[in-house]
């Protein structure tokens, strides 16, 4: 277990992020897993970052807070705290958010307060948020077991065996087997993901249509410049990391306002600390006209509505139902993991990545070209064992992409 634990700490440095000599590492971790945390912070060292400078956050603190702090307290963010995240984002470092929670952690907790305080928080750190989502330093979101979170995911195990099982599942995922061959493991495939990036964007196509058995018949037209993107990216500074570890996308943005059907959810979403199930979205012109679930209705309806972008589309993703993680047949209950099971969309802002030339280009720019801008970005899933998706040229030729949810080019 030591082996591997290392082994990951490393590949997240190395591959994760590639931090450089005298760069700065920030990492974001709950208090629970401090243990791996400075194990990654001893991995930066070895590769010759400046500092290691750590932002621990705790679960059951935010609980508490939500539930009891005062209520103007969710209007603000304190000065320290927009220092913090800003300074850092324009300075020469590495970012890693390491996410364990438990799903359920905010559940009975109002959520107006939630979203005004997702709305403060954005205001008070736009320039971090926008320098992540422009690539402007190397980011990289990772996870171990929490003893909450493990039991979600089996509850029929006691803690420390759930514990294990959860933590044998994230390690597949990852591809970590203890014979530290991760990194070539991991080279190899982020090459294969390269290889069905560049078919699509040689297919450019002008829009792709969904449909499946949940009740899914989905139009989703593509900006005319779009690009698609895979999970291995380079930071402006010409640095490479992945964004998302473990990941099976590709990905790209929609065309904002070219949105029109209904599309299901195939999975539960945990979203703000809340579970949402049995849920769907009718869309017109690219905006969410209406959205019902099942569970956890008022949430959603909370989480599409923090500002105007909210209600639109800002990413469509690719992941094949025939994948490492989806075939271990797990509910995570962890988007970082159920969005590489299935194909995604989120709603929210759309990377600018995802389009020629985005990341040279400033917001309004981008929202000329046709990409939404919003303070959130939440995945949600899509892709089901009869996924079906045909792409259509701008000559008018319809082409498989997917069948019965894999690839089918």
């Amino acid at each position: 277990m030591e082996q591997k634990l290392r082994e990951y700490a490393k590949l997240l440095i190395e591959v994760g992020l590639s931090v450089r000599k005298g760069q700065t590492l920030v990492i974001a971790c709950p208090v629970e897993c401090a243990y791996f945390a400075r194990m990654c912070a001893s991995a930066a060292y070895d590769a010759g970052a400046r500092e290691v400078v750590m932002n621990w956050k705790d679960d059951d603190l935010s609980r508490e807070k939500y539930l009891r702090a005062s209520d103007e307290v969710f209007d603000t963010v304190p000065e320290w705290q927009k220092h913090f995240y800003n300074d850092y984002a324009v300075s020469d470092m590495a970012y890693l958010a390491i996410s364990a929670t438990d799903p359920e952690t905010l559940k009975g907790v109002d959520p107006d307060r939630m979203t005004r305080a997702q709305r403060a928080s954005a205001a008070a750190i736009d320039v971090f948020q926008r320098q992540q989502m422009q690539n402007g330093f190397p980011w990289c979101i990772a996870s171990i077991p929490i003893p909450s979170w493990a039991k979600k995911v089996f509850p029929e195990l006691s803690g420390d065996d759930a514990m294990a099982k959860l933590w044998d599942a994230i390690f597949q995922t990852v591809r970590i087997s203890g014979d530290g061959k991760a990194v070539e493991r991991w080279q190899e495939h982020l090459a294969t993901l390269e290889k069905r990036k560049d078919v699509l964007n040689q297919l450019h196509f002008k829009s792709l249509h969904y449909s499946n058995s949940l009740g899914t018949d989905l139009t989703i037209e593509l900006p005319e410049t779009h690009l698609w993107s895979t999970g291995g990216s380079v930071s402006t500074k010409g640095q490479p990391f992945i964004a998302n570890m473990p990941t099976e996308e590709i990905f790209t943005a929609p065309l904002k306002t070219g949105i029109n059907g209904v599309v299901y959810a195939a999975m539960p979403l945990v979203d703000n600390g809340n579970i949402i199930d049995g849920f769907h979205f009718v869309m017109k012109d690219g905006k969410i006209m209406e959205a019902h679930a099942e569970k956890g209705e008022e949430f959603l309806k909370a989480a599409i509505s923090v500002d105007e972008g909210a209600s639109y589309f800002g990413e469509v993703a690719l992941v094949p139902y025939d994948s490492p993680i989806s075939n271990q047949k797990i509910l995570f209950y962890n988007t970082l993991f159920d969005e590489n099971a299935s194909c995604h969309i989120a709603f929210g802002e759309a990377y600018p990545e995802c389009i020629e030339n985005g990341a040279q280009m400033e917001r309004e720019e981008l929202q000329e070209k046709g990409l939404n801008y919003s303070i959130t970005h939440v995945d949600f899933m899509v892709g089901t064992a009869d996924l079906s998706i045909v792409g259509t040229t701008h000559d008018g030729r319809e082409v498989p992409v997917f069948v019965n949810g894999n690839f089918a080019i």
